[in-house]
């Protein structure tokens, strides 16, 4: 019985193993000026493109944390971030 066991442990140490580490390169590194691309649309009524929308996609996940930054709070909370993220078909996150 314990013969069974111990290539089934050492089956779920791998699989623990692999996945916490195909978790680590799908991370994002959260860096406001890859937002960059979106600056025109969020300060004028200009579309956002698809550089743009890509960013937010991709940056979507670091959105609260800007949103604490008292420094981009004014740019992430503003109508035309909002508008960007709606044309881009991001949701706006709900921040705690």
């Amino acid at each position: 019985m314990n013969l069974k066991v111990v290539p089934l442990a050492i089956c779920v140490v791998l699989l623990v193993v692999i996945s916490d580490e195909i978790a680590v390169t799908n991370a994002v590194t959260c860096n406001p000026l890859q937002l960059s691309p979106c600056a025109a649309a969020i300060t004028s009524s200009g579309n956002p493109t698809t550089a743009c929308c890509d960013k937010i996609k991709e940056q979507s996940p670091c959105l609260c944390q800007y949103m604490k930054n008292p420094n981009l709070q004014r740019f992430i909370n503003s109508p035309g971030a909002k508008k960007v993220a709606n044309s881009c078909g991001t949701p706006f996150p709900k921040c705690t």
